[in-house]
């Protein structure tokens, strides 16, 4: 039988930063083996969301379980995998070297190198310095990199900012193709045009969760006939509101944002 509990359970999240509370009072849960997005606005805590999953956030109450043990554990670093929004990896090294060294690191099989390269389309830049790629090239290296120990849940924060259409359609392809394998994959944008290529949706505003739920039910929730759309219309929406079509909940906060 399948397991069924979450691959992160999050409890009253409060993480304070410079500050200022960027996750006031936070709880969600992410299922396993599905593409998760965390879809929101600039500056709306889905960077320090995943900080705090992947184990490098301080926080400040609270709790965060991954993989059912307590974020940034030691038994956590062959399992979970970070991409950050900026690349990774070492500029004077080359695309190879760099998997190479991080392979060693990881304890990963050197055949690794050669899948990952293929995974993430950069076969043809094996041999050329990280330092001389474009942007978009850069991050597929880190993206690589995090492929290596072959991670069951890989954290991507913003992984296709500046990728071309093609590029970014075959990442999606990757991302899927990976939870088709048990994998689990949270991936943050705040470009709402990649919401349907989720299959999950975690919107965050103000540093808590808007609403959670299919793209379809968050759609079927509001009238929408796009995520953005849906996104704006749930801004002012209290309580629960089921998708009518295969009673799939859409949570959305039990208070009113204010615009």
């Amino acid at each position: 039988m399948a397991n069924k509990s979450p691959a992160v359970d999050i409890s009253h999240l409060r993480v304070v930063r410079g500050g200022r509370t960027v996750l006031p009072d936070l709880s969600c849960t992410i299922p396993p083996g599905q593409v998760t997005g965390l879809l929101g606005p600039s500056g709306g805590g889905k960077s320090t969301l995943i900080r705090a999953i992947v184990g490098v956030q301080k926080v400040q109450g609270g709790t965060v379980e991954v993989l059912g043990q307590p974020a940034g554990s030691a038994a956590l670093r062959r399992q979970v995998g970070y991409v950050t929004q900026a690349p990774s990896v070492y500029a004077d090294l080359t695309v190879t070297e760099n998997l190479r060294f991080f392979a060693r690191v990881l304890g990963a099989r050197t055949a690794a190198v050669g899948t990952v390269l293929d995974q993430v389309d950069l076969g043809h830049y094996a041999d050329s310095l990280v330092g001389r790629l474009s942007g978009g090239q850069r991050s597929r290296v880190s993206l690589a990199v995090a492929l290596l120990g072959e991670p069951q849940l890989l954290v991507l924060d913003e992984p296709t900012v500046g990728l071309d259409p093609v590029l970014r359609r075959d990442l999606w392809a990757l991302f899927h193709d990976l939870a088709a394998k048990g994998r689990t994959l949270l991936v943050s944008s705040h470009v709402m045009d990649e919401a349907d290529r989720c299959d999950r949706l975690l919107l965050l505003r103000d540093g808590q969760v808007l609403a959670e739920g299919t793209p379809h039910a968050l759609r079927e929730a509001t009238g929408a006939d796009d995520i953005e759309s849906a996104f704006l219309a749930l801004i002012n929406r209290v309580g629960w509101q089921p998708d009518r079509q295969n009673g799939t909940p859409v949570r959305t906060r039990d208070k009113e944002v204010a615009p």
